[in-house]
């Protein structure tokens, strides 16, 4: 089917309080996996690709036009989003690819900074009814408003929105990019003052470090989209190292890439259950 647009995703999740899985794509095994575990699953389901995986591949255009042919031959709603951008040209570029969303990154600009250019691409991108993500954050670190420690104001936030007009709000609750071990601890009461002062679905980023039943309460606190990268990567790469390691002369990438790609179907279709997703597509 065609792709769906980001926003009609985000729109049933907020109609029936289930969360929206937002998982990152690297390699066309990672867009198969991710829906095949969602049709799995029956739910709908974001591929999103990073500024980073684009530099990875030198170029957006390949892995999006890959990502996108594999999401429309899916039978359930599939939406393509760009992540983490900090560059305007690569926003320019998604919406020429088909995306239905993008998230801007200027989480380490200071305050007037960030909402300045956070207004400015909002702008822009409602007038191609793209939907637009952002976050606010602290100046510094790799992880900008997800470093440890780090709590979004909801006063701050729901300022955020009114003066940028995103559509949807990345916040700091307690989760951190790239962890390798499910152990963080969120701040759900935060998550449901953030709820009741921001009118724009709240999105949890460095999900792959909150256990599953944190992200059960996440949900039913007011999340509405997850962001899951790591945790998926640590599975495939472990799939391929069981492959690699129990026939050490294997040489076709076949035989080790199929194996990490049914992994990570699996637990894709699992983690929607944990959304409330399964059976929402």
């Amino acid at each position: 089917m065609p792709l769906t647009p980001t926003a009609r995703i985000l729109q049933s999740a907020e109609e029936h309080g289930f969360a929206a899985g937002s998982f990152n794509v690297i390699q066309l095994e990672h867009a198969q996996a991710i829906l095949a575990g969602a049709e799995r699953a029956q739910a709908p389901v974001i591929l999103q690709i990073s500024e980073n995986a684009v530099r990875y591949h030198g170029a957006l255009a390949p892995i999006a036009a890959a990502a996108r042919t594999a999401a429309e031959q899916a039978g359930i709603p599939a939406a393509l989003h760009l992540d983490h951008a900090t560059r305007f040209d690569l926003i320019r570029e998604a919406a020429d690819c088909g995306f239905g969303s993008v998230m801007y990154d200027g989480s380490k600009l200071p305050w007037a900074e960030n909402v300045g250019s956070t207004a400015e691409i909002a702008a822009w991108c409602r007038e191609r009814c793209l939907l637009v993500e952002a976050e606010l954050g602290e100046v510094g670190g790799k992880d900008g408003a997800h470093t440890p420690g780090v709590r979004t104001d909801p006063a701050q936030a729901a300022a955020f929105v009114a003066e940028t007009g995103v559509d949807a709000l990345a916040v700091a609750v307690g989760s951190s990019h790239t962890m390798t071990v499910r152990e963080a601890e969120l701040d759900l009461p935060l998550i449901a003052e953030l709820r009741a002062a921001v009118n724009v679905p709240l999105v949890l980023h460095g999900s792959s470090g909150v256990p599953d039943e944190t992200l059960r309460k996440a949900v039913a606190a007011g999340m509405r989209k997850v962001n899951i990268s790591t945790h998926l990567n640590r599975l495939y790469t472990e799939a391929v190292r069981e492959a690699l390691a129990a026939d050490p002369a294997v040489v076709d990438p076949r035989r080790w890439l199929g194996p990490a790609r049914d992994t990570v179907a699996v637990e894709v279709a699992r983690l929607l259950e944990v959304l409330g997703a399964h059976g929402r597509a």
